[in-house]
């Protein structure tokens, strides 16, 4: 039987008594790629609250490893929506996907076989990534693509069982980010970690997907690609008529709903 990561039941979140969706029910299982799309502002980033322990709902039950979730759980690889980096700074690669290992802190009294495990699983996570060419190179010096690239070894550097992904394609070009997606992909695979990816375009993902979680409108839609993104589906999703159509490449394009969104994933 698949370890179920996380799971949740007839979940509901809210902010200052504003809804911001309900009745979510999902089960991520180690080894799947799941896309978490919809409209800006529908709550995209209020999961990975949840599911990192940063954030309570205020109805429903959510599980993260078998437990609520908490703060700090060093099974689950996180790279924010935004990562401020200095043009200025000096900070080489290696050193930010070093503090992945360690907890995101300077450890001291570091033991020789301490030091080699944090060093073996620095160079592995830039090895994943195809990033060990940048190990010595400045942050401050890297394009957008390779700082993708970084950040997602640092999140991979403390072997995670579950990694988040929140918006890794904002900024990328068509090009850079299907190498993207296609080196995520392999990631899930290779290191079999159930993998959660906030995008605002689903066609550089739809053909590696095992789920797509579909927040809109205040509700939660999840299930296999070919169940959620129709016409039906949507259209009861956020209760106005909205259709799903394919171009001559065999892109998404939906139409109707929120306008902002409809624009986003044509």
């Amino acid at each position: 039987m698949t370890p179920v990561v996380a799971q949740a039941e007839r979940l509901e979140v809210a902010y200052r008594q504003h809804l911001v969706w309900s009745d979510a029910n999902f089960r991520i299982e180690r080894g799947e790629f799941v896309a978490v799309i919809g409209p800006n502002g529908a709550g995209k980033t209020t999961l990975f609250r949840l599911l990192l322990g940063l954030i309570h709902p205020t109805a429903g039950h959510v599980e993260v490893f078998g437990a609520p979730p908490r703060r700090g759980n060093p099974k689950i690889g996180y790279v924010p929506q935004t990562h401020l980096v200095d043009r200025d700074t000096n900070v080489e690669a290696v050193q930010l996907v070093r503090l992945g290992f360690s907890g995101h802190r300077w450890l001291p009294n570091v033991t020789p076989a301490m030091f080699r495990a944090e060093r073996d699983a620095t160079e592995e996570a830039l090895r994943s990534v195809g990033a060990t060419e940048l190990a010595k190179k400045s942050l401050g010096a890297m394009s957008g693509g390779e700082l993708q690239r970084i950040f997602l070894a640092e999140a991979l550097a403390g072997h995670p069982e579950l990694l988040l992904l929140d918006e890794p394609l904002a900024n990328l070009d068509l090009r850079r980010a299907g190498e993207l997606v296609e080196l995520v992909h392999g990631l899930v695979e290779s290191r079999n970690v159930a993998t959660l990816l906030v995008a605002h375009d689903i066609n550089p993902l739809i053909r590696h997907l095992d789920k797509v979680i579909y927040i809109a409108n205040g509700r939660v839609a999840t299930g296999l690609p070919h169940e959620v993104l129709t016409t039906e589906s949507l259209t009861e999703l956020y209760g106005v008529p909205v259709e799903v159509l394919h171009d001559s490449r065999g892109n998404l394009v939906i139409v109707g709903g929120e306008d902002s969104h409809a624009d986003a994933v044509a």
